[in-house]
Order: C-alpha cells, then structure tokens, then sequence
C-alpha cells in the first residue's frame, strides 16, 4: 500500500519536488521510514493546503468564471463597445433616475446659506467615512466581494446594512455586479465600462433598462451563491424595494437624532428648526449624493485616467485623484493585477487608507486572515514547498 502512495505522491507533488529527488530518496527507502515520511507529509501537505486556501483568491464557487475571463488581451485603443446584451437605451429605470434627481436636486441646497452649519459639515464628513470608506469599500468590496479578510458575522451583516443606508444595492446585486466587471472588463459584458461613454460608466449603465440577463436572480445566484447563502442577505433580496427601505429608514432615524440634538441645544424655536435642517441635509442628502460619485468615480475615471503598473487586460488605471477620495480605491490597476489582495498599496508611496483601516479592525478582532499581495503569498508557497521537500 506504502509503495502505491508512494507512487501517487511522485505525480501529485511534481509541482513541489524533483521527480528524480523523490524516487532516489523514497522508492530506496524502508518501511519505518516511509511510514515516518508518510505522517510528515500528510501533516505538511494539510498546512500547505490550509496556506492556500488562506491566501489564494479562491473564489471558484462565488466566481462562475469561465475560459475567457481574465485571459483575454486588452482592447485596441481608441475601442468603442456598445451597451451590454438585453439593454434598452429607450427604457428608463425611474426607481434609479428618479432618487437620483431628487437627492442630486436637493443636494444644491448646501449652497443656501441657511442650510450651513459647522455641526452639519462635520455631519457629512463622518459620515462619508462611514458609509463611504467603511461600508463600501471596505465592507461590500474588499470583504464582500473579494474575500480579502474575514470578519465577524455581525460585523459583515452591520456594514452590508449600512453600505444600504448609503443608496447602494442589496449585497448580492452589488457582489455579482462588480464579479461580473472584474471577469468581463472593458470588454462586452463589463456592466460599466467607459468604452460605452464615460457617462454610461459612471451612472447611465444604472437608469437604463437591461432586459437581458444583467440583473435576474439568476446570475446574482450565478456570481454571488457565496453570499445568498447567508440567510440574511437571502432575506434581503426576498424583500421588495430593499435597499430604498433601509435608505428610508436611516434617514428617518437621522432626521430623528439631528432633530433631539438640535432641540436640546436651542430649545423649540427657528435655530432649532435650521441646525436640524443643517444637519439633515449634510449627512444624508449632500452625503449620499457625494458617496454615489466617488463609487461610481472608480468605474469611469480610473478605466480612463491615470498611469499603469501592470499590463493588465483591460483599462485600469491608477488615479490619485480617486484615491484621494475613495481612501485608496483610486489605485484601481494595482487592484485589477491581483484581485485577492487585502491591499492596492504597490510602491511606497501609493497609500491605501482602506488597508490600514483593515488593519486597525484586525487589532480590536473585527478584521482576520487578511490576504497579502501576491508577492507576499507566492514567497509563503514557496516557503512551504521547501518545507514539504524538506
């Protein structure tokens, strides 16, 4: 039986050995010390795959991606695609093009003086950390849809729900959306990509209608099994109008606190009324509108703009100016060369606020087995294939 495992070992671990070294140093060997090698190498082989699976981007079962993703060369410059399959540029989707106008309308009231307030300000700069850095970035992209870390599951389901409360989509369509992007990119089933227009990108490729098979349950099922099988985000998507729901009512709870603040402070009276107007306006209108832009920013402006550290199949770039407003998102190139990694921080300089931000989590037990960048993961393979040979 030995001598079969042995065989079996020379073809599986050619990857890992010498097939000369292996034969020389097992098929000459005795019993007790192939019975000895065979309890050191299962040991070995279970911490190797372990190793792996910790760091590779295995995502095979939430990717259903197939042989011509990711291997395809880049498009020639000056590539113009059309809209994806099934989609009705005559057909307007209002539920998206009608919230969009109300808020980007109701936005230009920051302009008004009465609405300004230091209260208010400070208002939406929290709270563009937290549903713009935290809920989105951090939680829907690095942790939802590429697996870059693992939290808590309370934790995942608070930040899923809140990059809601931001007018995002429900976790499975935000998931499958961005998988779909990364197997397909700037190619003709990229959902976003700028080689439609910058627009289409940017916030057109949302209000129109796609009849085809773009958004059906089938392919968030598809792109996202990993994350219906939670049965919070399953319950999610059985509920009509979800994410409009969630917005609704954590602008009703915000409305509710800047209200108590506001009357505590001035009592029931007109500045009363204006500080809670202030306050409301900033951190949910103005907020929202401006974490819409900086998302949809990282699908036109660095498929578009900026320079390159890979040759990588598509049209990422590396933006700074992104970067500056996403906390690193903007480093878009070094995100699309290896997708599995927890950071986009490739040379010194090009800072990744998310990361650190990850990395903080991983100090209070919200954020573990972070992915490092290739480089890293590679020299740990490498490390543990001497191990084996050892």
């Amino acid at each position: 039986m030995l001598w079969i495992l042995d065989f079996i070992s020379i073809r599986k671990l050619t990857r890992l050995h010498d097939r000369k070294i292996i034969l020389s140093n097992r098929l000459t060997s005795s019993l007790i010390p192939r019975v000895c090698y065979w309890r050191s190498f299962l040991s070995q082989m279970a911490k190797t795959v372990l190793k792996d699976r910790l760091l590779s981007n295995n995502t095979s079962e939430a990717f259903a991606i197939g042989p011509e993703s990711l291997s395809g060369m880049a498009l020639p410059p000056g590539t113009r695609l059309t809209p994806p399959a099934g989609t009705d540029a005559t057909q307007v989707n209002w539920s998206y093009a009608g919230t969009f106008l109300v808020l980007h309308t109701a936005a230009l009231l920051i302009f008004v003086p009465w609405f300004f307030s230091w209260i208010g300000v400070a208002s939406f700069v929290f709270c563009v950390f937290l549903f713009g850095q935290l809920a989105i970035p951090i939680g829907y992209h690095r942790l939802l849809t590429h697996r870059s870390f693992r939290s808590p599951k309370w934790f995942e389901r608070t930040l899923a729900t809140l990059a809601m409360c931001a007018g995002q989509e429900t976790p499975a369509r935000w998931v499958a959306w961005h998988r779909i992007h990364h197997q397909h990119s700037d190619h003709a089933n990229d959902p976003h990509s700028p080689l439609v227009s910058f627009f289409w990108s940017h916030v057109n490729w949302l209000v129109h209608e796609n009849n085809g098979n773009g958004k059906t349950f089938a392919l968030y099922e598809k792109y996202a099994r990993d994350i219906l099988r939670d049965p919070y985000y399953m319950w999610l998507e059985k509920i009509r109008y979800a994410s409009p729901i969630f917005f609704t009512i954590h602008a009703a709870v915000f409305a509710a606190l800047a209200g108590t603040i506001s009357v505590f402070t001035y009592g029931w009276n007109i500045n009363a009324l204006q500080l809670a107007s202030s306050i409301f306006l900033w951190g949910v209108v103005a907020r929202t509108v401006f974490v819409w832009h900086i998302t949809w920013a990282v699908n036109s402006l660095t498929h578009l703009f900026g320079y390159r550290n890979f040759d990588t199949p598509d049209g990422s770039r590396n933006n700074w100016f992104v970067t500056l407003l996403t906390g690193g998102e903007g480093w878009h190139n070094n995100h699309h060369a290896d997708q599995a990694s927890a950071t986009v921080q490739i040379k010194w300089w090009e800072l990744d606020a998310s990361f650190y931000i990850i990395k903080c989590l991983e100090r209070v037990g919200l954020a573990s087995h972070i992915i490092p960048p290739r480089h890293i993961r590679e020299a740990s393979r490498q490390r543990a294939s001497e191990d084996v040979a050892a």
